[in-house]
């Protein structure tokens, strides 16, 4: 199992408070203060941050897998290229 970061735990934590604080107002438990209405709002704003930055991780993780990629078509072609070399001999 892939360990979580303290940022990822910080993401998963403000979603669960969102839901939570969703269902008891939903359902009238809690009355809010103006301020503390907006707060699931900035909770939102994180984890959206949150996901953008996972993001823009996976998009260079692909873009050092397409180097490899092309890297290793290279070697390939370059190994086939002295086979046949050596080969027609």
């Amino acid at each position: 199992m892939k360990k979580l970061s303290f940022w990822d735990i910080g993401a998963w934590l403000a979603l669960v408070f969102i839901i939570v604080w969703l269902l008891l107002k939903t359902f009238k438990i809690i009355n809010t203060s103006l301020w503390l209405e907006y707060s699931p709002l900035y909770a939102a704003a994180y984890i959206a941050g949150w996901q953008i930055h996972k993001l823009y991780s996976v998009a260079e993780n692909v873009k050092g897998l397409n180097k490899f990629k092309e890297a290793t078509i290279n070697e390939i072609k370059s190994i086939k290229t002295n086979c046949i070399k050596n080969h027609t001999k």
